[in-house]
């Protein structure tokens, strides 16, 4: 927290100097490749609002999802690079979709610039209500027993639930049996008819499930205790080192001038220290971040080297 406080301050500080270099004089597109509802959108419209007030000039969202992203990203690629469209990246964009796609219709390092990293969300570990498993060393233990037959759900292959459970099957030395499906929802369902035995989603779509106990929750992805989930232990705890939770950001195309990115990245800065956007956040049990454009690409190069080995040990590939 007091690193995330550091960026967000540290980035503010340049904000006058490139308003005044650079302003925009006409309305900014945000384009996410998600539909409408579901965190990623919740949270890009929440700081598009703040955003365009600090520009003088309104940020709209647009919806283009499809092809794991490549949509949007074909469409933000092929902007011109004026400072006036930013995409919004959930990991495949950049981090994911390079390492299990061979043809890819952009280029993911060169066709963008970085503006600036959104937030981090943790993902809960989920079982139907009569699984007898009750911790991760129990589910470990059963898939040892059961190799292959202890099923997960996900989003579909590639999704962020998919390299999830991946990786804590990668570090735990198990099988587990993926079924995926098209979005989070159908997969979930039939978690709760018993069909399938777990999934590891974003906790934010979850809680309310476990809460209302149509869901039996085991853990949580961050290698410490989730706010939205004090209660729960980190995977971590069984499995040291484990840590996932979704990595949303900002880019534009590439060669957008530098004092326009910066201009955009103070805007962001600003949106994300507002307190009513830092209490939305938390509700969504999802982090705020920030920083400036050089820490993003840190964080993105941090983030590609962490999931090739899982992905390459793995086999995952999306077709």
């Amino acid at each position: 927290m007091r690193r995330r406080n550091f960026l967000l301050a540290a980035a503010a500080l340049p904000a006058t100097a490139y308003a005044q270099s650079w302003a925009p004089t006409r309305s900014l597109r945000m384009i996410i490749p998600v539909t409408p509802a579901g965190t990623a959108d919740t949270v890009a419209r929440l700081v598009a609002e703040p955003m365009g007030q600090a520009l003088g000039q309104t940020v709209v969202v647009e919806n283009r999802p499809g092809a794991n992203g490549q949509i949007a990203a074909v469409a933000v690629a092929r902007s011109a690079p004026d400072g006036y469209t930013m995409l919004y990246c959930p990991p495949p964009i950049q981090i994911l979709n390079p390492l299990m796609i061979r043809n890819l219709q952009y280029d993911a390092e060169k066709d963008f610039t970085p503006l600036a990293a959104l937030i981090r969300s943790p993902k809960l570990l989920v079982v139907r209500p009569d699984f007898p498993a009750n911790s991760v060393a129990d589910l470990i233990a059963m898939a040892k027993a059961r190799p292959g037959e202890v099923s997960h759900s996900s989003s579909g292959i590639g999704s962020s639930a998919h390299l999830a459970v991946a990786m804590l099957a990668q570090m735990a030395g198990v099988n587990f049996l993926h079924v995926p499906y098209r979005g989070t929802a159908p997969g979930v369902q039939d978690i709760i008819g018993g069909r399938i035995d777990f999934t590891l989603d974003t906790a934010a779509s979850l809680i309310p499930l476990v809460r209302e106990g149509r869901l039996k929750a085991l853990a949580v992805s961050t290698r410490d205790p989730a706010q939205i989930a004090p209660e729960l232990p980190p995977i971590a705890r069984t499995l040291p080192g484990y840590h996932e939770a979704s990595f949303n950001y900002l880019v534009m195309p590439a060669n957008t001038p530098r004092e326009a990115v910066l201009a955009v990245n103070a805007s962001v800065n600003r949106a994300l220290n507002l307190p009513t956007v830092r209490d939305r956040l938390a509700s969504l049990g999802s982090e705020g971040l920030g920083g400036t454009p050089e820490d993003l690409a840190t964080m993105i190069q941090e983030e590609i080297e962490r999931w090739r080995g899982v992905i390459s040990a793995q086999g995952i590939t999306i077709e």
